[in-house]
């Protein structure tokens, strides 16, 4: 169907907290600096209101309070298309510019279930750990608000595409320290569902809406409340963005808005007090407080944020004799409380019903077990490969990032690199260099020079000049001690910049290829630096300041001839000279 214009309604507009709309005649400043100017107003609010306590009172209160999160992640599919419609599955083209009818809730219109979403959706199944269960239903949960042209949405909720599943958190994805080594977080259930329309604001009291994201397939995974720190639960929602990329179940992140959390927050006494409400239970965990919902947070800080600000508000409640009611929040970017958006529904409300427009989803046998072995790496399996492997022996933090940086696209452009330098440089009788050493030293050049580069420009990783074979030759002719380390960076920056000449056609026109210093040479330079640095010498010599050998090593390297002075020899004959 041609476009829609953008959809019009009323209602109460909400604002970044604290961030004021600049006049019509004005320029704002940059969204970073109202952000900052905002938190600095903020502080003398945030310690009275006890959002910022402590770590003496805040210990006190977790020895009195125990918190309990559960987590519902809704993630956009990787799909060209709608999951109910043949319309293309985008979030950034012009408003309403991808619309069905069926989208638009047009009376007589029909689903048309798109079964290529399946894939990506029993892939992040495979990957949390889950049963996939062979038969599936859609359902319709019905209520009424702007984003929801239908008046229900289609998802699964009395036989969802898979239950039990599980997911193990550990130190490295930044879970609190109160949770040890590891956790594991239960997974109850993922499910296929629609998405709903966006809305836009207009001060003083217009929503547009774009049908753009209407039936956009989503998977909704709800996690067990398993989760007892703020901290584990951003970690949480991190890992399973991760997992959920790494087999290519979702390519749009938080930051790009293909992937939103609700968390459910609870709080209750260790030691039960008289009067206290009775406990609740969710799935087959027991003994929970009542529950408070936050939507829609976009971030993994917003996750941390509200969970923080929501305990706090919680337990003030409980201590001043009040009840927390069961009830849907929300969070505001930069805010210091939650703020209470509707009393929570119960599950009666939503009149949920199968759909009768849509057949059960029936999977065959073959299909699951081809999904199941052709799964790629996970995480855990890939931070394990790049650290232990004599591959690639890269540090946990240098593997993380290259994992985390650019959709996995740093990564792989690593990996290539390492490939062209080890095949050409391949073991020699006697002994060469170890491909250990390719793997550590190629990760530092593609994260910090070569990254280092890419940043500086404000470039993205996409837009980086040099290809995986330009950067090869540096490091192979570096490696081979064909060149110093101070000429590879010179390379590195002319292919950055757009030199058009291979790496080998540089370095002979330029005239950069080491040519090797004596040991006469070395000496006579390092005695020459000895001297004229007295002062740094005693401190080496009387008090025992190694680390100020890198400052003569530096010294050497400016005042030696330019491409001639290696490091690692220069240090050498400096160590010795000292010694005598």
């Amino acid at each position: 169907m041609a476009s829609y214009k953008m959809w019009s309604g009323c209602g109460n507009i909400s604002t970044v907290s604290g961030i004021e709309a600049p006049s019509a005649h004005s320029q704002a400043p940059p969204f970073r600096k109202q952000l900052k100017g905002a938190a600095a107003r903020r502080r003398p609010v945030e310690v009275s209101s006890g959002v910022k306590k402590s770590s003496k009172a805040q210990d006190a209160l977790d020895e009195k309070w125990e918190l309990t999160v559960g987590i519902e992640i809704h993630a956009q599919l990787n799909t060209e298309r709608k999951l109910f419609s043949y319309a293309t599955a985008s979030i950034h083209d012009e408003p309403n510019s991808h619309v069905s009818v069926f989208d638009a809730a047009l009376p007589g219109t029909q689903p048309a279930f798109q079964r290529e979403a399946l894939v990506p959706a029993l892939r992040a199944a495979f990957a949390l750990d889950c049963r996939v269960e062979r038969t599936s239903q859609f359902d319709r949960k019905h209520y009424f608000y702007r984003d929801q042209p239908a008046g229900y949405q289609i998802t699964q909720y009395y036989h969802p595409l898979a239950r039990d599943g599980q997911l193990e958190l550990l130190a490295h994805d930044g879970i609190a320290p109160e949770d040890g080594e590891r956790v594991t977080i239960g997974i109850k259930q993922v499910q296929l569902e629609q998405d709903t329309a966006k809305t836009l604001q207009q001060p003083p009291s217009t929503h547009l809406l774009d049908l753009n994201r209407v039936s956009l397939p989503l998977i909704e995974i709800i996690t067990l409340p398993h989760i007892h720190h703020p901290s584990t639960a951003a970690a949480c929602v991190r890992k399973i963005q991760s997992t959920l990329k790494a087999v290519g179940a979702c390519v749009l992140g938080m930051e790009v808005g293909g992937m939103r959390a609700d968390v459910n927050v609870s709080v209750r006494r260790r030691t039960p007090a008289p009067g206290d409400e009775a406990f609740h239970h969710y799935h087959d965990v027991t003994g929970l407080g009542q529950r408070t919902e936050i939507k829609n947070l976009s971030s993994f800080k917003a996750v941390e944020d509200a969970i923080k600000a929501e305990r706090v508000r919680q337990i003030r409640v409980l201590e001043a004799g009040g009840v927390v009611e069961g009830e849907t929040r929300g969070w505001t970017l930069g805010g210091v409380e939650t703020k209470k958006l509707r009393s929570k529904e119960g599950e009666v409300d939503y009149r949920y019903m199968p759909d009768p427009d849509l057949a059960p989803v029936i999977l065959g046998e073959g299909l699951l077990d081809h999904i199941s072995k052709t799964l790629p790496m996970l995480p855990d399996q890939q931070l394990q490969v790049l650290t232990t492997s004599p591959e690639f022996n890269l540090t946990a933090k240098d593997a993380k990032t290259l994992m985390a940086l650019d959709d996995g696209e740093r990564l792989d452009y690593y990996r290539d690199v390492v490939v062209a330098v080890q095949e050409e440089l391949q073991p020699s009788p006697d002994g060469g260099v170890s491909d250990a050493t390719i793997g550590r030293i190629t990760g530092n050049w593609v994260l910090h020079e070569l990254g280092g580069l890419v940043s500086t420009a404000e470039k993205t990783w996409d837009e980086n000049p040099v290809s995986e074979r330009a950067l090869a030759s540096i490091l192979i002719l570096l490696l081979r001690k064909d060149i110093t380390g101070t000429t590879a960076k010179q390379l590195l920056s002319l292919k950055f910049h757009g030199d058009g000449r291979v790496v080998e056609q540089i370095v002979d026109e330029q005239n950069l290829r080491l040519r090797r210093m004596s040991e006469a040479e070395y000496e006579d330079l390092a005695r020459k630096i000895v001297e004229e640095n007295a002062g740094v010498v005693d401190q080496i010599k009387r008090k025992g300041k190694r680390g100020k050998l890198n400052h003569l090593v530096g010294q050497m390297m400016r005042y030696g001839e330019e491409g001639r002075v290696e490091a690692g020899k220069a240090e050498e004959t400096l160590a010795r000279l000292l010694r005598t």
